[in-house]
């Protein structure tokens, strides 16, 4: 099979030519059909997981998928040959990658069905930015009727963050600068712009003397945004591991793991499938283009970049 992978720390990411997997036991074999950008694959293509990970090499880069299985492992339960399915690579090593005609992934975790209703682009780009958003979200408690700040809101997570926040009811403040960015977020159910090329929190206080009820942070300086929380109010923060990496007395800091469990997959599908919530697909790609894709990620993306497979 064609796929995207680096053979050793250092080399650059290319096609290789690579044997089809075969699905080991509780596992099924999906033929992609798309695969979405996240910051986690431009880490690993860079080397920043040298030593937090075991890689086996050649590494396949890619964490979210959307396609038809076409192959079962045994052990398999709920699933089925030419199902639609869409999720998250969830395994504990670097190697098995999504950014590839074929990948294996566990059938118990970051597997789940996709509708009819949802195109595979739209599904490929709805697994780690959509569960990262509803854990935050979560984390952040947001109601009806609360403000709500979201940092980061022009990119993959910050998309689903503003329209999650926005249909539970709440005031949604959101990050962005340039016209586009400021017509999307706004068009996506935030009440109020702040330009995050400036004070973000200074911003957020003239309109706000007491502050927001909760920060969403995505993006920027967790510390520079504290100040523009309430007293007694949240940080939910996917940035930091743990609390006290942001020491505060005044609001409940809450690291975010992105954890794409199939209840989680399954309510990301739902809300696509019933508009409750829409994915923004930036651009599309090749298999071919990927380094091009990295390069337009890392420039700043209004929504997700997506990798056309099949």
């Amino acid at each position: 099979m064609r796929a995207i992978a680096f053979a050793d720390f250092g080399v650059a990411p290319r096609i290789h030519d690579l044997a089809i997997p075969v699905p080991a036991a509780g596992e099924v074999r999906v033929r992609v059909h798309a695969a979405s950008v996240n910051g986690f694959d431009v880490a690993v293509a860079s080397g920043y997981l040298d030593g937090m990970m075991e890689h086996r090499f050649p590494v396949v880069l890619g964490k979210d998928f959307s396609g038809v299985v076409d192959a079962l492992g045994e052990d398999v339960d709920g699933f089925a040959i030419g199902d639609r399915v869409f999720g998250v690579v969830t395994k504990e090593f670097l190697g098995d990658g999504s950014f590839g005609e074929y990948v294996t992934v566990p059938a118990a975790v970051g597997l789940a069905p996709l509708p009819e209703q949802v195109s595979f682009t739209e599904g490929a780009s709805l697994g780690l930015a959509g569960t990262a958003a509803l854990d935050a979200v979560a984390a952040a408690e947001v109601t009806d009727g609360q403000v709500v700040l979201v940092a980061g809101a022009t990119g993959g997570v910050g998309n689903q963050a503003v329209q999650l926040a926005a249909r539970a009811g709440a005031t949604v403040v959101a990050t962005a600068h340039t016209t586009d960015e400021r017509e999307l977020v706004t068009r996506l159910g935030a009440s109020a712009v702040v330009d995050y090329r400036d004070d973000i929190a200074a911003q957020v206080l003239t309109a706000y003397p007491a502050g927001v009820d909760a920060v969403i942070h995505l993006a920027g300086d967790a510390s520079a945004l504290l100040p523009a929380v309430r007293h007694g109010g949240r940080f939910a923060s996917t940035l930091i591991g743990s609390p006290e990496q942001l020491p505060t007395d005044a609001a409940t800091v809450t690291p975010v793991y992105a954890h794409p469990s199939a209840a989680t997959l399954d309510t990301l599908a739902e809300n696509e499938a019933s508009s409750h919530t829409a994915v923004q697909v930036a651009r599309t790609y090749p298999l071919e283009q990927v380094a091009q894709a990295f390069a337009d990620f890392g420039a700043g993306t209004q929504g997700k970049l997506v990798i056309t497979i099949a």
